[in-house]
């Protein structure tokens, strides 16, 4: 029988998983705005399962659903670190790391038991993407990202995201059928970065030799 500090505590992780809606991404949208983290983390969440008729293999499709949900949630205490960022100043990168690891640890002391070590067990398993789940959920946040840059307006792109359009392939190279997927993604970006004016075989030499 659920208790009333166990409801409370959902109902404390919820308030805080709000700030998820004005939590602004480096990302834009068609419509040139901003996106929020919830809006990357729910299309992603669509991603998931719209691609999992067509993985390599069967998943489970709760487990993939609440690590996606809940890989960025630690961002409503940590905030959000652009990659981009973390790339010009890797020092930034060390600090991202600690951020989290409180924001998760603070989260599991929230929830208690059972509840709050399933999310932090959760949490680092997509951290260490090692099991195939966390693989499939790491190429789906990836892939995500760059889907979003494709719909963007290009002056909205930093130098590095030219490059970066080029560098999804590792994240996705033990599914074939997130390969096709990554594929049509990087298409899109290569059209989207000629019709601009870059020179994407340059771009695609210089990113992979």
């Amino acid at each position: 029988m659920v208790t009333i500090p166990q409801l409370q505590a959902v109902l404390d992780v919820l308030r805080l998983a709000e700030r998820l809606k004005f939590e602004l991404r480096h990302s834009y949208t068609s419509s040139g705005r901003q996106e929020s983290v919830a809006e990357h983390t729910w299309r992603m969440s669509l991603m998931a399962v719209l691609m999992e008729p067509y993985l390599d293999k069967s998943i489970d499709m709760a487990k993939l659903l609440k690590m996606i949900i809940i890989h960025d949630l630690i961002e409503a205490e940590a905030g959000d670190v652009p990659v981009t960022e973390m790339m010009r100043n890797p020092a930034l990168k060390l600090i991202k790391q600690q951020r989290e690891i409180e924001a998760i640890e603070s989260l599991r002391m929230r929830l208690g038991e059972p509840l709050g070590q399933e999310i932090y067990e959760l949490w680092f398993e997509f951290e260490e993407k090692i099991t195939y789940t966390a693989r499939v959920a790491n190429a789906f946040d990836k892939l995500e990202v760059q889907l979003q840059h494709n719909e963007a307006d290009i002056s909205t792109w930093e130098d590095i995201e030219y490059d970066l359009s080029f560098m999804m392939g590792r994240h996705v190279a033990f599914d074939a059928n997130l390969e096709l997927l990554k594929d049509l993604i990087e298409a899109q970006a290569d059209q989207k970065m000629r019709a601009a004016g870059a020179d994407t075989v340059a771009i695609r030499t210089r990113v992979l030799g």
